[in-house]
């Protein structure tokens, strides 16, 4: 079936915190869009899953992360260019394909923002429990409540892009100079990045789960619909844009791979099992002590904040598959803040352990991954005209679809450990 003209000249949709003056396109937005995807990549739940794997693995978690770096500028890439070249968000891309599956993919989005967004609460109380002291569930608690006043404003999107961008610039340069001070065998991680001794599935799943899975996935690309470079003819500068964030998102990773590493190949035993367990605050503290625990704990807090400001926007964004409504506006930004107000109150309600839950969200989202990005793969091979293109780019198919083939065979051979993680099948 051929598209309708109106079909493959529509322009950018109404997008929630859109902010175009006179035909103008906001730079915020576009530096907001690679921010928002940095920033959900390297939340509480990466943080607290480098820390684990590395007191597990050592240095052949590094091969992990390279490889859901690989995935990443993969998906990303594909992604970032499909939803901007359409002119669409996902889930009305995915439902111009394949009727009904753009309700698929939303149901499971938003199931998984909410895992998502449960731990980067979660995340949000260890931080400031870390940094301040106080209780880990009242930290939650402020947290969730900060991000709602954050889109409570009338400019939401202007505020966003603040936020994540100050947040993430401060994550980077506090988390360098911890990987500094702990002195890790560098040279040994290069080697294992490549010539790994060990390989596990469930953490290559789970470490691309926490960066790229889920919400992760449309971060980016939703928030730069928002900058008004859509259509073909912006594909330059939206591969630009979906690189510098990709780029920023790999450094931290690598970055705090090494500070962990540094901790843990001196000898320290890092605790995985107890009920308060705090691997990534335990390494901080071993290299700076004290003020180890206070970095941490901003790190950590912020980590989780932008983290909570990235699944709520990216998850409500996926709502207008039930609703024109929430397409945009005033009604967008109170769905998100229901969205927020939700995942607090089943976090304050949950009561598991936070470091448990933060782990196990990335593995869940890792097992939805694949599903969304068959769809894409589907439109980029077949139905290119839904992008307003003769044919699509066979390069970034070719990169696409390996990465969701990938996927794909990660998540089927770890299913069973992830769910064991909560004690599920255990």
């Amino acid at each position: 079936m051929s598209e309708s003209p109106n079909e493959t000249q529509e322009t950018s949709t109404s997008s929630g915190f859109a902010e175009k003056t006179a035909g103008k396109v906001s730079r915020s937005a576009v530096v907001g869009a690679i921010f928002l995807m940095a920033t959900s990549a390297i939340g509480p739940g990466f943080i607290t899953q480098t820390a684990t794997f590395t007191a597990q693995m050592g240095a052949a978690f590094a091969f992990a992360i390279l490889i859901s770096i690989l995935i990443d500028i993969a998906i990303q890439l594909n992604i970032w260019r499909m939803i901007t070249s359409s002119g669409k968000r996902a889930a009305q891309l995915a439902s111009s394909a394949v009727p009904g599956s753009g309700i698929l993919l939303s149901v499971l989005i938003v199931l998984g923002g909410l895992a998502f967004n449960i731990g980067n609460i979660a995340g949000g109380g260890l931080g400031l429990n870390a940094l301040l002291g106080i209780d880990p569930k009242l930290g939650g608690i402020v947290t969730g409540v900060l991000a709602i006043a954050i889109f409570l404003f009338k400019r939401a999107g202007k505020v966003v892009d603040a936020v994540v961008m100050v947040l993430g610039v401060g994550m980077i340069v506090l988390t360098v100079f911890v990987a500094i001070a702990s002195s890790p065998p560098v040279g040994e991680a290069i080697k294992q990045s490549f010539l790994p001794d060990t390989i596990n599935f469930a953490t290559i799943t789970t470490i691309v789960g926490g960066t790229v899975g889920g919400y992760i996935t449309y971060s980016g690309a939703h928030r730069y619909l928002d900058s008004g470079h859509s259509g073909p003819e912006h594909a330059a500068g939206v591969m630009r844009s979906a690189l510098t964030g990709i780029i920023v998102t790999g450094i931290m990773r690598y970055v705090l791979f090494l500070a962990i590493l540094g901790v843990v190949a001196s000898g320290v035993a890092l605790d995985l099992q107890s009920q308060v367990a705090n691997p990534a605050g335990q390494a901080f503290a071993a290299v700076l002590g004290d003020a180890g625990i206070r970095i941490f704990g901003a790190i950590f807090w912020a980590a989780a904040l932008s983290s909570v400001i990235g699944a709520a926007y990216t998850s409500a964004t996926f709502l207008s598959a039930f609703s024109k409504r929430l397409d945009g506006g005033w009604p967008l930004q109170l769905a998100t803040v229901t969205f927020i107000a939700v995942s607090l109150i089943v976090y304050v309600i949950l009561g598991t352990a936070p470091a448990t839950l933060l782990v196990f969200v990335g593995g869940f989202n890792g097992l939805i991954l694949p599903i969304g990005l068959s769809i894409f793969m589907y439109i980029g091979w077949f139905r290119p005209r839904l992008l307003r293109l003769t044919s699509y780019p066979k390069w970034l198919l070719v990169i696409g679809t390996a990465a969701t083939l990938v996927t794909f065979y990660t998540a089927i051979q770890s299913i069973g450990p992830i769910f064991a993680m909560i004690g599920i099948g255990a």
